[in-house]
């Protein structure tokens, strides 16, 4: 694409809304087309330069009249948000990148479909670092798929809504498809008073929430004598704003699909 790249931001007030409207000022060949707020809120009509814009473009609940003449929306918001969001991209022709977690096997499916008429980038995680860290668990996966007991352990502020992480549940069902599992059947996702011993074919998942914990996640793999650590830990949220960016970058130039962020990145085998 050899013009300015046209975003419409869903959730502009929110934490992850205001890091995109900062990434966007920040970011050349880039510009603001829309900034979307819930019905409702008080600050329709306000700036977005208020929440961290460089361009005097009003909040609006108006979704219909902001994808008019742009490229992309890019969403963080809640699942049935999304999919209100996704509907209505998928009329107007918008491409639309993904952000939003909690999502069910039902829920999926419907943005996986939306790929037949759109560019999609749906990811639970849109960090760089993140994805990178994809891939290094599936390497360890593979080297430590015998004798070593795995646990996933994430942190997140307090006002995250769903548990596990999305980022979280991702690392699992990266680790398990390398093991030849399937997480569903092997997740186990809390414990309590005599559990018995730990079944080896099992992945833990342990969860804390609270104060402003942008996100961390360690997989552990402990075995007898030594243990393995893969780490991410964020501390702003301008990287998942930036990941975003640069989905919506590789939108530009992809045609109509559902991708994730080892297509962006080319991390694909």
């Amino acid at each position: 694409m050899n013009r300015d790249l046209k975003i419409v931001v869903a959730g502009s007030t929110g934490r992850m809304g205001q890091a995109l409207l900062t990434a966007i000022a920040q970011t050349p060949a880039c510009v603001l087309h829309g900034a979307l707020v819930r019905d409702g809120s008080k600050d329709v009509g306000r700036s977005a330069m208020q929440y961290g814009g460089s361009s005097d473009v009003p909040l609006s609940t108006d979704i219909a009249a902001a994808l008019v003449g742009a490229d992309v929306l890019i969403d963080f918001t809640r699942p049935v948000a999304t999919l209100e969001h996704l509907a209505l991209c998928r009329r107007a022709g918008v491409d639309m990148v993904i952000g939003t977690t909690g999502f069910d096997v039902e829920q999926k499916q419907r943005i996986t479909d939306a790929g037949n008429d759109i560019g999609i980038v749906f990811a639970p995680n849109m960090s760089v670092g993140v994805n990178l860290t994809f891939k290094l668990l599936q390497i360890a996966a593979r080297v430590l798929r015998q004798g070593y007991d795995i646990e996933i352990l994430e942190a997140h502020h307090r006002h995250k809504v769903d548990a596990p992480s999305g980022t979280a549940l991702r690392m699992g069902e990266v680790v398990a498809d390398a093991l030849g599992r399937t997480l569903s059947e092997c997740a186990v996702y809390g414990r309590e008073g005599i559990t018995g011993e730990r079944d080896p074919s099992t992945i833990g998942f342990a969860t804390v929430r609270g104060g402003d914990i942008v996100g961390e996640h360690t997989v552990l793999f402990a075995g007898i004598g030594e243990r393995v650590e893969i780490a991410h830990k964020a501390t702003s949220r301008l990287t998942f704003a930036q990941g975003a960016l640069r989905a919506a970058q590789f939108l530009a130039d992809s045609g109509r699909g559902c991708f994730d962020m080892e297509d962006v990145l080319g991390l694909r085998n």
